[in-house]
């Protein structure tokens, strides 16, 4: 039996549009081990998000939507969602938390799933980890704990390969975001690091055996002769985008390091003031005794050397966190690339076989050696 479920709340505190989630429920706080062990999303809802970037996402900004669907088991379905409006500063009078729960409403009168499971964003080159994204996301998981945030990358999409991905924040993360404290001392206590901040749970898009007939009959009904002409398979701007940002990302941890390290030189200067400040008041007080005098009264020394304000750790996580999502989308790339390198060598190899009668031993080697080539057994 499905078991729906929605979740309470109102907009989530963020600096960005997204707003928290609209509805009845009760919150579980995601606690203990992940709720959702897969994403199941219909196709049409995929083609929605997709729609929705090229007919409002321009360049670097970004779309926003809603997740509707419902939990079976530690299944998320995601089954429908609908975007939310492009507005300016001066459509002060918008209001979001209505706006979504109109169209639930307006989506449950035509018995369509309605039930809020989360919410998607599109992304820049894969430079989707922010505070922004954060905090909402904390308060779409705080008020339904299988709630999970989509993110679509429209960019590797045009070159033939479908980017969507889905996350949700650790049980350690929330933990952390609950009592607010992103200070060096609470991070450490509770074992954060970049690479534990978010979770990324399987996607599984699934079609109606509808939907599948018609691709099929549309498929065998197609014109085109070789269908790989349509990809484009250059990743040259794509790899020198990325470093740009992984270098931008890189400049703002050195600035944020550099603010720490003087944090770090406030703080020892400060307790060695405090120190001298101690030994000068003992010293007074021992001359005092021996002239027979009292000594002077205790003095509050947090009230006269007030501690350095700690820099906030979870900006330095959040870029950290970008920094390694990078270097895995390079990671990729440089993959693909020695792939198709090794397939250009095969191919090269079976048209020289081809027009040679006599095939050394060696040669039948090397060609058995690259077709049996895997991404993951060296170079």
């Amino acid at each position: 039996m499905a078991s729906r479920k929605e979740g309470t709340g109102s907009a989530a505190a963020s600096s960005s549009s997204t707003t928290g989630p609209a509805g009845k429920g009760k919150s579980k706080g995601g606690s203990g081990d992940s709720a959702v062990k897969q994403v199941q999303i219909d196709g049409l809802v995929v083609l929605k998000i997709i729609k929705h970037y090229q007919e409002e996402g321009q360049g670097t900004e970004v779309v926003q939507g809603v997740l509707l669907g419902l939990v079976v088991e530690d299944r998320l379905e995601i089954t429908n969602c609908f975007p939310f409006p492009q507005h300016t500063e001066d459509d002060a009078d918008f209001d979001e938390v209505q706006y979504q729960m109109e169209m639930m409403r307006s989506l449950r009168h035509v018995n369509i799933d309605h039930l809020h499971v989360g919410w998607y964003q599109s992304t820049y080159y894969g430079s989707f980890v922010t505070r922004a994204l954060l905090d909402s996301q904390f308060s779409y998981q705080h008020a339904i704990e299988e709630s999970v945030v989509l993110i679509y990358d429209p960019i590797k999409t045009a070159q033939g390969s479908l980017s969507l991905k889905a996350y949700r924040l650790t049980p350690k993360l929330m933990e952390v975001c609950k009592e607010k404290d992103f200070s060096p001392e609470a991070l450490k206590k509770g074992n954060i690091t970049f690479e534990h901040m978010f979770e990324e749970v399987p996607i599984v898009i699934k079609n109606s055996h509808l939907i599948n007939v018609l691709m099929w009959e549309l498929e065998k009904k197609s014109a085109v002769a070789d269908k790989h002409e349509l990809l484009s398979l250059a990743s040259s701007n794509h790899l020198g985008k990325n470093l740009q940002l992984l270098m931008d990302r890189v400049d703002e941890m050195s600035q944020d390091i550099v603010k720490y390290n003087t944090y770090m030189r406030n703080t020892s200067k400060q307790q060695q003031q405090k120190h001298q400040y101690q030994q000068r008041r003992q010293q007074e007080n021992m001359q005092r005794q021996s002239r027979g005098e009292p000594p002077l009264p205790e003095e509050d020394l947090s009230k006269l050397f007030k501690p350095p304000q700690p820099p906030a750790r979870m900006d330095s996580l959040l870029i950290a966190d970008v920094c390694y999502l990078i270097s895995k989308i390079l990671l990729n790339l440089w993959t693909l690339s020695q792939v198709f390198k090794h397939q250009e060598m095969a191919h090269k190899h079976v048209a020289s076989l081809e027009t040679s009668e006599d095939v050394a031993p060696s040669d039948q080697e090397t060609f058995l050696a690259v077709m049996s080539w895997r991404p993951d057994s060296g170079f």
